[in-house]
């Protein structure tokens, strides 16, 4: 799911493309994307972009008329720009903006169809669709710690929560805690004063980072390959290789169709987290340490 670095690598690409452009017409290939009515999406035809914002993981392009199209990509959803009215991909396509000098292509990978948009009338339809989560880059470090533990959750919970933080998810949270050397299953309310800031200033430090790292690679170039998986990354999407900061094996723990990645070594002490699922099955003979999780392995 493209997160706070990814939506603000797409807001890049988009400014000098679409920004002060009329959208020509839109095309729909996939009605179930669009989930509003009132009004059409064939509102927006004619009409000019005139801001472009992020709300959480959302982008919100403004058009005058005070009409607003608010998309969620979710986990497979991309964006792609094209030459002036190129067709729509068969399978992943959702929908087209066609601008004069390209077109603005929304795609979906993937079976379950979980993208939206939606076209609202007014800044308060926008802001009722806000789930509420903060800025973390423009929070004070009292406001980062009360937002934390308000209510007495893991780490990897309360970091990926929208009613909570604004644009984290799953990869950057592994990321985080990783960078603050925190385990994602620690409570929040356990939380010592100089592990919070820890926390907050691996928070910012990370989503700034990568949020410049993922526009200086793109360049003047539209963004292709926006992933949760990227080489560079520590620990999300790393299970079994060398962590880079002590070599250890990455550890992960399987939840629905999400993991999380994480060091044991720097970051739970050497104590290897509990996956759910597996152990069930192991019970007893489930590994409690990196130690003990080496011997088994040799068996």
């Amino acid at each position: 799911m493209p997160e706070l670095p990814d939506v603000e690598l797409y807001l890049h690409a988009l400014r000098p493309r679409v920004l002060g452009h009329l959208v020509e017409r839109t095309r729909v290939a996939s009605p179930f994307f669009v989930r509003t009515y009132d009004p059409p999406l064939s509102a927006l035809d004619g009409r000019m972009v005139t801001t472009l914002a992020r709300v959480g993981k959302r982008l919100v392009f403004g058009f005058d008329g005070d009409l607003f199209a608010v998309v969620h990509l979710m986990i497979g959803g991309r964006l792609r720009w094209r030459e002036r009215g190129a067709a729509i991909p068969a399978r992943l396509g959702l929908v087209a903006f066609d601008f004069a000098h390209g077109t603005l292509l929304f795609t979906e990978a993937g079976t379950r169809k979980q993208a939206s948009l939606h076209v609202v009338r007014g800044a308060a339809a926008v802001e009722a669709m806000d789930p509420g989560g903060a800025d973390v880059l423009a929070m004070t470090p009292d406001a980062f710690a009360a937002a934390l533990t308000a209510e007495n959750h893991t780490l990897k919970r309360v970091l990926t929560d929208p009613r909570v933080f604004s644009g984290i998810g799953n990869a950057y949270s592994d990321e985080i805690l990783h960078a603050a050397r925190l385990s994602p299953v620690k409570l929040t309310r356990s939380l010592t004063a100089e592990e919070t800031g820890r926390l907050l200033a691996a928070t910012r430090d990370v989503l700034a980072a990568w949020t410049a790292r993922l526009q200086e690679e793109a360049g003047d170039g539209f963004p292709e390959k926006v992933t949760a998986f990227r080489p560079e990354m520590a620990v999300h999407g790393k299970y079994g290789k060398p962590c880079p900061r002590c070599g250890a094996p990455v550890q992960r723990i399987v939840y629905a169709r999400n993991e999380s990645n994480y060091c044991a070594a720097c970051q739970t002490g050497g104590r290897l987290l509990a996956d759910r699922a597996l152990s069930r099955l192991l019970r007893e003979d489930w590994p409690k340490t990196l130690d003990a999780l080496e011997q088994a392995k040799r068996r």
